[in-house]
Formats: C-alpha cells, structure tokens, sequence
C-alpha cells in the first residue's frame, strides 16, 4: 500500500506506520549528512546559498548534536512547547525538533491553520485539512515562522548542549531555511535501449544536466529506458537480463515527465514489461499508462451487479449465495474515499451472504481499483446471525463514522475525515452486467421479429459495449463498483455538489494555493461520490465540464438505461430486443435511401460536416442510416408544427446517451458554465452545423460508428443572440426565451431551406463569420423547455480516416 507522509499517525495501519518509520529514518540519515551507501548522491562543493541558509555543515553538526543529547521525552517537550504536531514517529519528531531548533518554529499553514511539516526533505506541507473530503494541499519550500524567540523547556536549558541551543533562539540571527530543487535524476544511473523518440546522446546530455548518469549495461541501474515498442518485438539480451534482475523498464516518457516536473517520478507508472515476469503481479491500473488501464479495465467483468449483487470473487453466487435481508433492510454496502491532498483513493465492499444449507457469510474487501493482490481482503464464517448483523454494523461504523441503521433506512450521514462515504447502490442491474454480451447479441438479433436494421440499432443501445466504453473513457468505470445502477438519491447529492461548486466559483475572488485548495475539496468530493480509476485534481471550466457535467450526465442517462434493459443475460431467445423495444414506448423505422427525407438529411450533414481531428489525424463522417422516430416523450411533428419559429438542428450524443433521450426526451444541461455546451445554463443545446454534433457523436478510432440526432426546436417568439457567454443564465431559464450564440463559423444564410412547410433547416457552406473572438466555433442554440423539442431522426455514421473507403455492411 502506498504510504502518504502527510498521513496522520493516528489512521494508520500497523504496516503503514512501520514504512512511515523507514522512511522517518532516511530523514534522519539526511539530517545527519548522511546517506545508506546504496544512496550516497555524488558530493558537491559547498554552495553559498548553503553556507547562507546555514544548511551545510554547521546544522549537520547542529542535528548531530542534538540526536546525541536529547531525549524522545526532550524532543516532544520542544515540540509541544511551541505549539508543534507530536503525533509522528520518534525519527520524524527528531528531524521537526532539529528544524525548530535551528530555524525557529513553524506557524500555522496559511490555508486551513493546521500543523506544517518537512515532507522528505522536499518541502514543506501541511497536516491538516481543508474539510472532511480532503486533507490539505499547502505545500512550500520555504515556510512560515514565528517571529519570536524558541521556547526552551526546564530540561533542555539544563542539559548539556544549551548553550548551542540559546544561540539560534532570537529570530533575528538565526539562518532562513529555503529547501532547493534537487536535480530530478540526482544520484541515478540509467540505462537506454533502443530506439527512442530522441537520440541516445540526446538523452545522456539530457539526464547528465539533471543530476544523473548512463549507463552502458544495466548492471547496478537504476532503472532501464525503452520504446514500447521493445515489448512487442521481445527485446533484446539487456532487456532479458533487467527483467531477469527484477529492475523496473520504463517508457521514455518517464524522463520526459521527471524533467517537466522537476522531480523523479514514480518508475512503476511508466512500467512497459512487469506483466510479463514469470513472478508478476501486474501493474496497479493507477499506475498504468491511461491506454493500457483501459484495455485492463474494459475486458474486466463487474463484480458487483447492484444492491442485490454478490460480490463475484466470494464465489457465493455460484453456490445460491444471496444479500443476506432482514426487516427491509440489505446488508450490502460499497464505500468509496478520495482525498486528492493525500493522495489516496481507494474503495470497500461489505456483505452479509446467505448460502443454502451453510452458515451466514460475511465479505469484506478494501483496497484500490485495479490492485487486487494488495487489497485488505476476507470472507467468514458466521454460526451466530446477531452476532453477525453486530459486526457489519460495527465495520459500517468503523468504516464511515456514522451507524448503520439510520443511513439504510433514511439515508442519513454525515461525511467525516479519513473515513469512507457509501455509495448508494439501487435494488437491480448495472447496465454492464445486464445488457447483452457481444456473444449474445448475434443469437438475439436472430431471434427479433423487428425489421433488421431496426434490430441492428437495439443491438446497440441493448449491447454492454456502449456503456463500457462511455465509462471506460470518462475513468468510472470500477468493476468493484456498480456505477450503472446508482439511487435517485444518490445522483441528486452528486447534482446538489455539482451546483454548490459552480455557484461558488461565481462569487470566489481565491488565487494561488487558496484557489488550488478550493478545487482540490470539491475534486476530492466529487470523485468520493463517483468513483474514478483516474481522480483528478480539476483546474478549470472546461475540466469542470468534461470530467463532472458531462460525465453526471452519463452516468445518470446510463443509469435510465440500466433501468430500462434490465436483465437480458438468460432470455435471448424470447426476442429480448422485441420486449425493449416495446418498453421504450416509441416508433422507431428506417427512412428509405431514395426518400427525399434521407437525401435531405445526407445533405445537411455533408455541407455542414468538418472532419473530426484526433491527434494529427482527420476523421470523415458518412451517412449509413437514417431512423425516423416518433417518441411519446417529446411533442410529436403536428403538435411541434404548432410552434413558432421552428428550425432542424443536430445534437451531439454519446451512444450510451441515446436510450434516455428517446424514452424520457433531451434534459436541460445540468449546470451553468462558460464554456460551449454549458454557457447558456440549463438549457437543451443544438447546432446548425453537422460537425459540432459530431464531436459528442465520435467514439473511438477503433470504434468508427456512432450517432447523430436530428431535432426540430420551437425557439419561441423571442430570440436573443450572444457572442460570448451571457453574464445572468438565470432571467432566461425562467423566461424560457430561445438563445442563438454566434460562432466563428455559420452555415451560408442563402443555401438554407425549409422542410414540412414551415421547418427552417439552415443547411449551408460553412464559411467565416464577423464574430471572431467568439468561444464558439459554429452555433448554438438553446431552449429551456423540453416540450420546445422533438426527436425526429436519428442519424446513423461511419468515421473513417480521410481517404479511406468505406464499405457498407448489412446488418444480420
């Protein structure tokens, strides 16, 4: 498990604190000057700012001096006496006396009042926490001090070395302590092998520059640098050989990142080879490549269907097992803890399992995602059902905080610091574990009596794939955790948390740390609420709205979904697709190829389409087919007709999207942001122009299909036009007026049409527009009443890379 040394003493386990303790010493070899041998960094003369700052020999002298003289009774005295942290190991406790000592006191962190420390000779960081989502992320290299003179206990006046002591007492002579940047690579041979982005002298010099050396071999390295392309073609004899003596490879990207940051990073996230040592484990997904945890991730299978699920990896399901159900209640609870201050994001599962003829069995599980061989892990028996409920609610408690009983019933908790927050699973099937299989879906189609191409779209929306990959890209897609199959409850508190951010960022006038502090809580909120195998700390609007808008709004639509597939794993040859076609209340057939609707529509989509750009590589959207929909859940044609001001617009929509939009209609944008999509409020946002849609609508190189949407929209009498965001979204959500922002791009006015008589479709060239410094590329529009909008098509394309051909193929 990896150790944090903000961690308070105090929550750590017996293993933590004994790696803490190892890591306390190395601080103390350091205060002393000196280092295991293994580690000795190559001597440096000795700099003035050292000889200014009085960190060179006169404070190892001073540390040495004081190790030798003070007592742990001592050195805690001290500490307390100045109103310092003594919560730490004895070697920590050493190294913040001998700093106090010698530099003067630390004040109070600057952001949340809690106790500073030295973090491995790094910086300075603080102990404390912003609230009871995340710990503090104050961190300097040169930090506050009293200004005034050092207490001095009875014991220490009178010991041997207080008169070195008294000397450093007035503020006013003692030295600054400022820790410096070490070079990243100090003290570290590499090797290189093969063929990198850059050459290998350019390297050496590289590495050479930021404290390291190179090496020819890999005997005594520290680490081994290839392409990953080495992986593939199975490497050569040093390869072997470092693999052989358990030495991390790594990707060039590792010396690319360390120099960026000015500091070594973690060798084991830019692993290329572990996998494949005989003695292997894996790699930690967090500690993966983002690329390579996808791949982990999407062939995982969900270990934890919904409330009723039984954790696969107890084996108990095959045997009957069932959640164990007393007076209403399940005792079945996921947990979920993210504090981004230190760094830990880990989650828990605890279940009380019925199996028929055995005795009741409990199942805890605490760990990362992605880390099973590290995961706190267990599964009992239990003779004593009273004995057992005592227990789960004794963990719950222990776990969160709060009790059991009154969360299960009423959903009452209250968050509380380092501890664990539920994850309220509803009563049925994560989308992921009850939609059809890929395996599945070719027996299923067989089976349908629908028209094929209209089976070949439920195979879609009815398939795990969509709701895997929607998932998988936006990082919430735990297989521990039932993310497809959440309560109302639950979205609404992620909703509530969404709203009370951005509302305070309208208002806040925070910069640097106190701005960084401010983003870091909510991100450690946010990501305690919905789980991630990447949280992250967000910095900005437009990461406010990718990584929480955005991806709420899947994770509620795909929630709707989950709903509404059930579970289709036993029942493909009842004609499963049939049954969820009926239920989504809807007609869905495909518009002929020779109709002027489909040519129409062909058209709008090729004169307002610009290639999608992934990387440097352009990406062509092409027509396959065309479904005409008639939903109960938005205004039919006659009835939308009987509004003013109508125009055909695209809407962009990840797959995983669309069952939610053709059984409950579009829902307003869930927040207010200033960014495209967002920055007309809570409103339903369309585009004139094919391209803008099909930036939501593209999926994946490896996957070329997706969908677009055509909708009429009523933008009502009145229409306000915008070229930059509107500083009150609020006076037209509640005036329901339509909105029209201005890109730097629109459609060519004298190419457009109408459609249906009185259904303005502005297809046309997309050419410049005057508003140039607009944050849109094309147009937008917004209404604010979903009755104001109609699904009419949705448009099935293939992406493809420019200059490919494309081949159509008929659905089975």
């Amino acid at each position: 498990m990896k150790v944090h040394e903000t961690r308070s003493h105090a929550h750590m386990s017996s293993d933590e604190q004994k790696c803490f303790l190892q890591k306390g010493n190395m601080r103390k070899h350091k205060a002393e000057g000196k280092l295991p041998e293994a580690e000795q960094s190559p001597k440096k003369a000795k700099s003035e700012k050292d000889s200014v700052n009085g960190t060179g020999d006169e404070y190892k002298e001073f540390c040495k001096a004081v190790e030798e003289n003070l007592s742990v009774d001592q050195i805690k005295e001290v500490l307390e006496t100045n109103g310092q942290d003594c919560s730490a190991p004895e070697e920590t406790l050493l190294a913040q006396c001998q700093d106090l000592l010698f530099y003067g006191a630390l004040d109070k962190c600057p952001l949340c009042g809690g106790n500073l420390i030295c973090d491995n000779e790094k910086r300075f960081v603080c102990g404390g926490e912003i609230s009871e989502w995340c710990s503090c992320v104050f961190s300097t290299k040169s930090p506050p001090r009293k200004e005034e003179p050092i207490k001095l206990p009875d014991s220490v006046m009178n010991s041997a070395i207080s008169d070195l002591i008294k000397k450093h007492q007035d503020p006013k002579t003692r030295p600054k302590r400022e820790l410096s940047s070490d070079k990243p690579f100090a003290g570290m041979m590499i090797s290189l092998m093969g063929r990198l982005t850059r050459t290998h002298q350019y390297w050496k010099n590289k590495i050479e520059k930021h404290g390291g050396k190179v090496s020819n071999s890999v005997k005594g390295v520290t680490c081994l640098v290839v392409s990953p392309a080495e992986r593939e073609r199975g490497g050569s004899s040093k390869l072997v050989e470092a693999m052989e003596q358990g030495l991390p490879v790594v990707s060039e990207a590792w010396l690319i990142d360390s120099i960026e940051k000015q500091e070594a990073q973690p060798l084991e996230a830019y692993d290329v080879v572990s996998d494949l040592s005989v003695e292997g484990k894996g790699i930690p997904w967090d500690k993966q490549d983002q690329s390579e945890e996808a791949i982990e991730s999407l062939s995982a299978e969900l270990k934890m269907f919904g409330k009723r699920g039984v954790y696969k990896d107890t084996k108990l399901e095959e045997s009957g097992g069932k959640i164990f159900e007393k007076d209403g209640l399940l005792y079945n609870c996921a947990f979920s803890l993210c504090d981004l201050g230190k760094g830990r994001n880990e989650y828990c599962i605890m279940q009380l399992v019925t199996v028929p003829e055995s005795n009741l069995n409990m199942y805890f599980k605490r760990g990362k995602v992605g880390d099973d061989p590290n995961a706190e892990e267990r599964l009992e028996e239990w003779e004593d059902e009273e004995e057992a409920i005592k227990e789960f609610a004794r963990l719950f408690e222990e776990i969160t905080g709060n009790e059991f009983e009154p969360w299960e019933r009423e959903k009452k908790i209250q968050k509380k610091p380092h501890k664990f927050f539920p994850i309220d699973m509803d009563d049925g099937i994560d989308v992921r574990s009850g939609a059809l299989g890929l395996r599945q879906l070719g027996v299923a189609s067989a089976h349908c009596k629908l028209d094929s191409f209209v089976a070949n779209f439920l195979k879609v929306v009815c398939g795990q794939e969509i709701y895997k990959y929607a998932l998988m890209e936006l990082g919430l897609d735990p297989p521990d955790l039932p993310m497809g199959m959440l309560t109302d409850i639950h979205l609404k508190r992620c909703e509530e948390v969404l709203l009370e951010f951005v509302e305070k960022l309208k208002t806040t006038k925070e910069t640097g740390q106190k701005a960084e502090a401010m983003w870091a809580d909510f991100s450690s909120r946010w990501f305690s609420l919905m789980h991630s195998t990447r949280p992250m700390r967000l910095h900005d609007f437009n990461e406010l709205a990718d990584h929480a808008a955005s991806a709420f709004e899947t994770v509620r639509d795909i929630n709707t979904a989950s709903r509404l597939v059930g579970d289709m794993r036993g029942d493909t040859l009842d004609d499963p697709l049939s049954d969820r076609y009926n239920k989504l209340g809807c007609k869905i057939s495909v518009v002929d190829k020779e109709s002027e609707d489909y040519k129409m529509i062909v058209k709008y989509l090729e004169t307002t389409y610009e290639p999608v750009k992934v990387s440097d590589v352009a990406y062509s959207a092409t027509v396959v087919n065309v479904f005409a929909v008639e939903s109960k859940a938005t205004p039919s044609l006659d009835d939308i007709k009987k509004l003013p001001n109508k125009v055909l617009l695209w809407c962009g929509s990840r797959s995983s999207n669309l069952l939610r939009h053709i059984y409950k209609g579009f829902l307003p944008a869930v927040c207010s942001l200033p960014v495209p999509g967002y920055m007309f409020g809570r409103a339903i946002v369309c585009s004139d122009a094919a391209a803008e849609a099909a930036r939501y609508g593209f999926t994946a190189v490896d996957r070329p299909e997706g969908f677009l949407v055509l909708a009429v929209a009523s933008l009502g009498e009145e229409v306000k036009e915008f070229t930059s965001p509107p500083e009150d979204t609020k006076t037209l959500e509640e005036k329901k007026v339509g909105v029209k922002g201005l890109g730097r791009k629109k459609t060519e006015e004298s190419e457009h049409f109408m459609w249906r008589d009185d259904i303005k479709v502005p297809c046309g060239k997309l050419v410049p527009s005057e508003h140039k410094d607009s944050p849109l590329e094309y147009n937008e529009y917004a209404v604010y009443d979903p009755k104001q909008t109609s699904i009419r098509f949705l448009v099935e394309v293939k992406y493809e890379e420019k200059g490919t051909e494309i081949v159509d193929v008929e659905p089975e």
